[in-house]
């Protein structure tokens, strides 16, 4: 696991990408490159654009083409990872694709769509170790669901069952619990300088 993190260290996602929190998913897939990555998903690479916010209009553009049909991903390289964002997309939590991408492999995905539907998880060699959703992180499955407690606790989410739970930052959390998991910071830095390859993906 990686240093401490928690959801305030993603507070700039708020204040910076407002737009991109209403409706993601953003996912990191261990050991493959870019390219390779769109290719197991059965995505011709396509153009190229830089930063996180150029992938607004072309998601959004393809949504209205395919009615959710085939979705925009961009994929880059962050060291030795691959970070995948969506726009108003799911590809990263469709275990279908995401499991056989896992194989030999870690892969952690989050999601969030306009209804504050969410899910988070972690596929590791093909199965799924971690699956829940955010606003209710206290009921997980997968096959290994209580294996994070502490790092969950200390990323910023309520594990209560009562209706006194906390939803306070519970989607910055998603994004400092797979910092944890898999030791990548994204930055303000990253997100206005990446180069991302773009892709079609057609949903199972």
């Amino acid at each position: 696991m990686s240093e401490i993190t928690t959801a305030a260290d993603y507070a700039w996602l708020r204040q910076d990408h407002p737009d991109l929190l209403d409706a993601y998913c953003v996912t990191l897939v261990g050991d493959m490159a870019p390219r390779d990555l769109l290719e197991r998903l059965g995505a011709e690479p396509e153009e190229t654009v830089s930063g996180v916010p150029a992938l607004a209009e072309p998601s959004y553009d393809a949504w209205d083409e395919f009615d959710g049909e085939q979705l925009l991903v961009g994929a880059a390289a962050v060291g030795d990872w691959t970070l995948m964002v969506e726009y108003n997309g799911y590809v990263g939590t469709a275990t279908e694709l995401m499991a056989p991408v896992s194989r030999g492999r870690s892969a952690v995905s989050h999601f969030r769509n306009v209804n504050a539907v969410d899910h988070f998880y972690w596929f590791q060699d093909g199965r799924t170790r971690l699956h829940f959703e955010p606003l209710f992180a206290h009921q997980r499955d997968g096959s290994d669901p209580d294996g994070l407690l502490t790092e969950m606790k200390e990323s910023g989410f309520d594990l209560r069952e009562d209706d006194d739970r906390d939803f306070t930052g519970h989607t910055e959390a998603a994004f400092a619990l797979a910092h944890r998991i898999t030791g990548v910071r994204l930055t303000p830095e990253l997100f206005a300088s990446l180069e991302f390859t773009c892709g079609m993906v057609t949903l199972p």
